[in-house]
């Protein structure tokens, strides 16, 4: 089997750390890793797969060695300096930000839902918001099967996605509610600890947010649904890591809720934790270091002629970011 060359970029983030441990438990035909940071980063030491290796510093010139695959972690404008870069030499990028996932060229993938689009790549691959990522994992089974005639999102994100200084807002806030400290918040608008901001990402004209447009404009791309009528409201809650959703459904077909059930059951990527009886639902704390999606609390919305309500959990940094990466990249090695 071929041996690969694979770059991180953004090697030392919260989400690059994870996709390091994905890789080490993947053990893909990589010979060769390179991890890549901002110049403040570059020259940390971390220890992989038994080896030591230095970061370097990302520059203009860091693809001309020659890779494979790249994937990035650093935020939308160095993945809109480098990946065109990175894919002009020849090197698949997998890219987390934003920056190219709505871009009519460039696949948004989640390998569980539309791994077939991975092919129409031209060097550059989407990763999708880790919101949309867990949604859509529970929804395609079920677009294919009864036709979603329209999408209700509500979400409860943890902190993680918001990144270090977010996890330090936190931190930092329970640390204050036992010892009585002040402290200096690093990254919301106000204390999370105690609290929930339904302002997730910037504020737009139409009253929504970034994150919530996200959603919309993702999930209708990825199930190639251009004019499903999707809403969202998304909100920071003090949860340190995986994001939960309500998830209201509306579809054309009519539905007999155990064979929809057995629908999401066999779907590839879901676990369902469905026994509110025993109390067995999906929660964040048990669906951290997993990659699988995790729903429950399915039930008819009898408010609708043909609707449920589900409760979807997954790990954002995981699923939502990392995992998903790897995972479109093992695709890729799969296929040649």
């Amino acid at each position: 089997m071929k041996e690969y060359k694979l770059a991180l970029v953004g090697a030392t983030g919260v989400v690059g750390i994870t996709a390091r441990k994905v890789l080490e438990e993947k053990k893909l035909p990589i010979s060769e890793y390179v991890f890549f940071a901002s110049k403040k980063s570059a020259g940390t030491k971390i220890e992989f797969m038994g080896k030591m290796y230095t970061v370097r510093e990302l520059t203009v010139n860091s693809f001309d060695e020659g890779f494979d695959f790249a994937i990035f972690s650093a935020g939308g404008e160095t993945s809109k300096k480098f990946s065109p870069i990175a894919a002009s030499k020849g090197c698949v990028v997998v890219d987390n930000s934003s920056a190219f996932r709505m871009d009519e060229d460039v696949p948004l993938i989640v390998p569980e839902v539309n791994p077939e689009e991975i092919k129409n790549n031209n060097g550059i691959i989407a990763n999708p918001n880790c919101s949309t990522i867990q949604a859509v994992v529970a929804l395609k089974p079920l677009d294919d099967k009864y036709k979603i005639k329209r999408i209700v999102y509500s979400t409860y994100q943890a902190v993680s996605g918001a990144g270090k200084n977010g996890i330090e807002d936190l931190k930092n806030g329970v640390e204050t509610y036992i010892s009585n400290n002040e402290y200096e918040l690093q990254k919301f608008p106000y204390p999370i600890f105690s609290n929930c901001l339904p302002h997730i990402d910037v504020p737009l004209e139409n009253g929504y947010t970034k994150e919530e447009e996200k959603m919309i404009n993702e999930t209708r791309k990825i199930l190639k649904r251009p004019d499903l009528p999707v809403t969202a409201t998304t909100v920071r809650v003090p949860v340190f890591n995986s994001h939960s959703e309500s998830i209201n459904v509306e579809f054309e077909k009519e539905f007999e809720i155990k064979e929809l059930v057995e629908t999401l059951k066999k779907a590839p990527g879901i676990t369902i934790q469905d026994n509110l009886q025993e109390s067995i639902y999906p929660m964040a704390i048990n669906s951290n270091g997993y990659d699988d999606v995790f729903v429950g609390r399915i039930r008819r919305d009898y408010s609708v002629k043909s609707g449920i309500n589900m409760w979807v959990v997954a790990d954002n940094i995981r699923k939502g970011a990392a995992s998903n990466a790897v995972q479109i990249i093992e695709k890729i090695i799969c296929s040649n």
